[in-house]
């Protein structure tokens, strides 16, 4: 087919596609054979300028099938802890930049690299469509993260647990460079080239540390403060990741690789969303601690450029206390408190083991909370069923009146600012279930529906309150694992 000049001229280079000899290459993608559309983002497409581009044309581009040369780079990480040595883009292709040079555009799924190990380069339907469905969600919500333009499917096989087809995905981020980036570098002596790294980084994306004394240590400073907030934004909202390696963070404190991810039904602080994380590493009350560790990793990796062992622990010191206040800052919103007041923190701690101990659903809450009748009489939380456990609400229900009391807005102007703090939906496991499950009969009916309600996840969509509901049992034995 030949491609109208307005995409085939589209795409520019990825900005580090000249850093280094053997970190970056240009391979051909493994198109899907006859792709069929899933899902077009027509807003993110607006955004990009790529609005009026016809359907025929964009399924050859985004199923890799168009003229493109795309980009690889290598990338190293620590995987569950431990040094995993030489990973790098094994299904990821990097078509290029849009024009404005703000974001590139990426494949997950389109065949084989030159980084690709043993693996086949390719990506099924079932994962494809829960990163496209995640990365959207995360973005309803407010907090950075990759996004997602296209969804494509094919009938091609591909074997996981089970024989399964092949998808791609086509997802967005003005860089998609990791931890793991740096870490390669370092590890494998590269100081040259890691130079250079740091040096595009600052040049698009960190321009006010050029001006520090010392410019590599304050890139190191931003990626913490991101990573800190980026922590505490999934914590205030249940959101697990379930496999935060190094090589899965984003250099730019962006959500990055969505696998076996999941958002908190009842509320358990020790929640393992990865059924491959055995111990637990990457439960939800640990990804604030491994967020930590792997920005210690980062700035030893970066030691190499700083030269100042005193300033990177100085550096690294900043993330708890960054992350404390952030993640502070976020409940008192959900709670509807504006001013800072010193008994807060304690008043918070006790409604989260409340929660636990009564098996509470996380977001239901929040949003019950939120309601003008809920603030206006707190005390409704102790009549009603869903909230009850062994453990007794009133205690808590009388500080929370008493602490919301010395707040200076009324409670109908409170409760309009925590609906905006507390989504109705999020995407639970069971909905990304169902939704998938359609998918593969060729319906994405419901995806598509899920994408419009968790682009506005505050809002009420009435005619889908059912997905705002408890979930029901059988999502309980819902199990997501690395495989994809």
């Amino acid at each position: 087919m030949s491609t109208s000049p307005f995409l085939r001229d589209f795409f520019r280079p990825p900005i580090w596609h000249d850093w280094g000899a053997g970190f970056v290459c240009q391979t051909r993608c493994e198109g899907l054979p006859d792709p069929q559309w899933g899902i077009w983002n027509s807003t993110l497409a607006q955004e990009l300028g790529l609005s009026e581009i016809p359907a025929q044309e964009a399924s050859v581009h985004f199923s890799g099938n168009g003229p493109q040369v795309p980009w690889c780079s290598a990338y190293a990480g620590h995987q569950f802890g431990q040094w995993a040595g030489l990973l790098g883009d094994g299904r990821a292709h990097t078509l290029g930049r849009d024009p404005a040079g703000n974001q590139e555009i990426q494949l997950k799924g389109a065949g084989m690299t030159p980084y690709s190990r043993r693996g086949d380069g390719r990506a099924v339907l079932r994962s494809s469509l829960r990163e496209y469905l995640g990365s959207e969600a995360m973005a309803g919500l407010g907090i950075p993260t990759t996004r997602a333009l296209a969804l494509l499917t094919s009938s091609l096989p591909v074997r996981r647990e089970t024989r399964e087809t092949a998808a791609i995905v086509a997802r967005v981020a003005p860089s998609f460079l990791r931890f793991g980036h740096v870490e390669h570098l370092a590890w494998h002596g590269f100081p040259t080239e890691l130079k250079r790294l740091l040096d595009l980084l600052m040049t698009f994306h960190y321009p006010a540390a050029r001006h520090q004394p010392n410019p590599v240590l304050s890139v190191l400073e931003a990626v913490v403060e991101r990573t800190a907030h980026l922590m505490a934004a999934w914590q205030s909202v249940g959101f697990c990741h379930g496999v935060m390696n190094t090589d899965n963070m984003s250099l730019l404190g962006l959500t990055l690789d969505y696998g076996p991810f999941a958002f908190l039904d009842r509320y358990d602080p020790q929640f393992i969303g990865n059924h491959s994380d055995q111990e637990g590493r990457y439960a939800y009350d640990q990804q604030p601690g491994i967020g930590a560790w792997n920005c210690a990793v980062l700035g030893s990796a970066l030691s190499v450029l700083i030269d100042d062992e005193e300033g990177i622990q100085t550096v690294l010191g900043r993330y708890e206390p960054q992350f404390s206040t952030s993640l502070l800052s976020r409940f008192r919103r959900k709670l509807g408190w504006r001013k800072p007041l010193p008994e807060d923190p304690s008043l918070i701690e006790s409604l989260l083991s409340l929660l636990h101990r009564n098996q509470v659903d996380f977001t239901r809450f929040f949003r019950f909370l939120a309601q003008d009748a809920v603030q206006a009489e707190p005390a409704r939380l102790e009549d009603e069923a869903e909230f009850q456990g062994p453990s007794s609400w009133t205690e808590w229900v009388s500080a929370y009146r008493e602490r919301s009391a010395r707040e200076e807005s009324s409670t109908g102007v409170r409760a309009q600012g925590m609906r905006v703090a507390n989504p109705k939906y999020v995407l639970r496991t069971y909905l990304a279930e169902l939704a998938i499950r359609q998918a593969q009969q060729g319906d994405f009916a419901m995806a598509r529906d899920l994408e419009t309600v968790l682009r506005t996840p505050w809002d009420e969509h009435p005619e889908f309150s059912a997905w705002a509901l408890a979930p029901p049992d059988w999502a309980g034995a819902l199990t997501l694992s690395c495989s994809s």
